[in-house]
């Protein structure tokens, strides 16, 4: 009794089968269903390892929302080589729309290296503020109380080294010609150091840490200093030598990298171009301003793992402006300028996996489909065969 009613139950599900089996005997195999068999296995197969692909390959997705960080701080890398300005004559300044300025930086976070004419390494020493470390070698000499040649004040009432008249100068907002006549300079290093590296290049590197705000930062010949609201370079050391910013930027980006970062400035080279003049009227000098105006674009970055880096991106415009006279003497400044200024939208990149099901639905989908489609097409290929073969019966029958 439980025996006849297992085999009700399997002849139940018997029934259900949507898969019916027919006897081999009923199968007729031609060429055309082969031919038709190994395309479609190739394109099972080409799909299958394409959607593997794509499954294995992290999905990237982009999203822009209103950047509303306050009080931050971007980081500035920069490495840049200039083959025809000396060490000694570059100074590096920073400054932005809040008022915070860095002039003449020299800290550890900035390294400089000499280059010979040929570009190679002159020392293995690296350059600091040459400034600095002249203003050091004055301490603890005993000197009298000299002249600051006209530029006394309260706060400088005795100029005992070169640098101290230079400050009384810039103090009182004058410009220090004829370095040659002050007594102090003569011994001055400073000098000397600018009239031995003449037609040396120089390797510039490091970083910057400036607040999140619109700014500059630039690259140009002379100790700087804030006069009011001007801001000056002292350019004197230099009224008789051709200031060539040739430079190429080896690296530049705010912010740490991540995995696809394309940063626009990295290798690119400048040179100026020929026709620039400067220096003194109906002499021809490659000297000018190379100016790149920045967007820079906060952005987060989230990897598969969901370890995210905050960083930034950015988009550049070029531009050089030819030094010239100014009708009221001296020279415009030349120099290599980077002004940025902070978009108020962030990009949130995100990578993500596609889920296993919808790999599985997928490969299903190619499956199943390839199957049909090919089953289709062979079958209306064997009743074309069909009816071909028997028009041609009939006419040799006839």
């Amino acid at each position: 009794m439980r025996k006849s009613e297992g085999g009700g139950f399997m002849s139940s599900l018997s029934a259900l089968d949507a898969f019916p089996k027919v006897n081999e005997d009923f199968f007729k195999k031609t060429m055309s269903g082969g031919v038709i068999t190994l395309v479609a296995s190739f394109l099972m197969a080409l799909l299958f390892f394409s959607e593997l692909r794509l499954y294995l390959a992290p999905q990237t997705t982009h999203e822009l929302v209103v950047d509303t960080s306050r009080g931050a701080h971007i980081d500035i890398n920069f490495d840049v080589t200039f083959p025809k300005m000396p060490c000694s004559w570059l100074s590096l300044d920073a400054m932005d729309i809040s008022g915070e300025m860095h002039l003449d930086v020299a800290s550890h976070d900035i390294k400089k290296q000499r280059l010979g004419p040929g570009g190679a390494p002159v020392s293995t020493t690296e350059v600091h503020n040459v400034h600095q470390t002249q203003k050091k070698q004055k301490d603890g000499q005993n000197v009298t109380c000299a002249s600051c040649y006209g530029a006394e004040s309260e706060q400088y009432k005795c100029c005992n080294t070169c640098d101290d008249v230079r400050e009384a100068y810039q103090a009182k907002g004058w410009v220090l010609n004829n370095v040659q006549n002050i007594e102090q300079c003569k011994d001055d290093g400073y000098l000397q150091m600018i009239n031995e590296q003449q037609g040396e290049g120089c390797h510039m590197w490091g970083h910057l840490s400036v607040n999140k705000v619109a700014g500059n930062f630039h690259f140009a010949a002379g100790h700087s200093y804030q006069s009011g609201s001007m801001h000056i370079h002292d350019m004197a050391p230099f009224n008789d030598k051709v200031l060539d910013f040739t430079h190429k930027v080896h690296s530049l980006s705010f912010g740490q990298p991540y995995p696809g970062m394309k940063n626009p400035l990295d290798g690119v080279m400048q040179l100026v171009p020929q026709k620039a003049t400067g220096g003194h009227p109906g002499q021809k000098a490659p000297t000018g301003m190379f100016q790149y105006f920045l967007k820079v674009v906060p952005t987060d970055y989230i990897d598969k793992a969901g370890i995210r880096t905050n960083t930034n991106q950015f988009s550049v415009t070029e531009n050089f402006r030819e030094s010239a006279e100014p009708a009221a003497g001296g020279r415009s400044l030349p120099g290599v300028f980077f002004f940025y200024d902070l978009s108020p939208i962030k990009v949130h990149i995100q990578e993500q996996r596609a889920s296993f099901l919808h790999f599985l639905t997928n490969v299903c989908a190619i499956v199943g489909g390839i199957f049909a489609v090919s089953g289709l097409i062979d079958g209306t290929v064997y009743q074309a065969e069909q009816v071909i073969r028997k028009k041609i019966e009939l006419g040799k029958h006839s």
